[in-house]
């Protein structure tokens, strides 16, 4: 009995000595497939007051881009300009053939010099019928009917007088002339070809003054009369040019609900071409504390854009949802969701999850 009992004793401890072992072997398999707490870059967020500031892409455009035409009917016999070329005030564009002007003029010289003989002979019949008058060997009446015709002839003349100015001005209209100085941007007649009045021959691109044309969202609708403007052509980024809004359209566009806008480049020459690309950046004038925040630490899974805080007590993560103001190209502008002091995830955000547990880097 005493032997049996010895037995069973070993028997128990063995098995007992057994079951420890398994537990201590689940115990580490169970630590060894918890997962590591992942190191995160982190970065201290400070809120500062910055002005709020918008860069859009616009186009270099003319202010006046006019359409120039004959103010008389004719055949064109003479283009010397071209597509690009500039221009002078005065510069000859076009001439019309001027045979039928100058045959005009001359009828209306010959009008006038019959005229003025009319003129001549009523007037001097009208002193002559006066005298006779004042001596009592004209009737009255008869003096009246030579003053009349006198009046009449005068009339004549004055017509004959401003139809010669009309025919000398129509054929100084059988030149196109420059009214401003510019840039060619369309030939719309060829040589040969007979024109109407009124009638587009080119069209030009005045060079004093210059604009850029951009698409405004409707965010911006109520901000872009106030806010500073300034221009930068982007083949030549490192001169600014400061910019006025003179126009802006009241409705959107109906494809892309964007408002057209017009800003005035200030002492732009003639390395602002019409056509070149350039940044249009909008600051407004209010002062809003905001915090810069890296772009790689900005998460948006169709939800908004939120940011992975650190729990310092815990150092779990906790997702919180911020209003971004501007993005710029490397950072973004946040102005609410966050507070001074609050330490975020700046890298890798988008593997990580809110409640994990994870291992901060030092902040440098």
């Amino acid at each position: 009995m005493k032997r049996k009992t010895i037995i069973r004793t070993a028997v128990a401890v063995a098995l007992a000595a057994a079951v420890a072992s398994v537990a201590a072997c689940k115990r580490e398999e169970a630590i060894a497939r918890e997962p590591v707490a992942p190191r995160v870059q982190v970065e201290r967020i400070t809120f500062q007051p910055s002005e709020t500031a918008r860069t859009f892409v616009g186009v270099v455009q003319p202010r006046y881009e006019t359409d120039l035409g004959f103010r008389v009917a004719g055949k064109v016999v003479e283009r010397r300009l071209d597509v690009g070329q500039r221009v002078r005030k005065g510069d000859l564009i076009a001439r019309l053939d001027p045979t039928d002007l100058r045959l005009q003029v001359e009828s209306a010289e010959a009008e006038l010099a019959a005229a003025a003989s009319s003129h001549a002979q009523a007037s001097a019949d009208e002193r002559r019928y006066a005298g006779l008058k004042a001596n009592g060997f004209a009737a009255l009446a008869d003096y009246d009917r030579r003053k009349s015709t006198r009046d009449e002839a005068e009339g004549r003349l004055k017509r004959a007088r401003r139809s010669l100015e009309l025919a000398r001005n129509q054929l100084e209209y059988g030149e196109l002339h420059a009214d401003a100085d510019g840039v060619v941007t369309a030939v719309l007649v060829e040589a040969g070809q007979v024109v109407q009045t009124g009638q587009a021959v080119v069209r030009v691109a005045r060079a004093a003054e210059r604009e850029a044309l951009v698409a405004l969202p409707e965010t911006w609708l109520a901000d872009a009369p106030d806010a500073t403007a300034t221009v930068r052509l982007w083949s030549q980024e490192v001169r600014p040019y400061a910019a006025t809004l003179r126009e802006l359209s009241p409705q959107a566009d109906p494809a892309t609900r964007t408002y057209a806008a017009r800003f005035r480049i200030h002492d732009a020459g003639e390395e602002a071409a019409f056509g070149m690309t350039a940044t249009v950046t909008l600051t407004r004038h209010e002062q809003v504390a905001a915090a810069q925040v890296p772009l790689a630490a900005i998460l948006n899974r169709g939800a908004g854009p939120l940011v992975y805080l650190v729990d310092p007590d815990t150092e779990t993560l906790v997702a919180r949802p911020v209003t971004v103001a501007t993005f710029g190209s490397r950072t973004a502008a946040v102005t609410d969701g966050l507070a001074d002091g609050d330490t975020i995830v700046t890298l890798g955000v988008q593997k990580l999850e809110a409640g994990r547990k994870v291992r901060p880097l030092p902040i440098r």
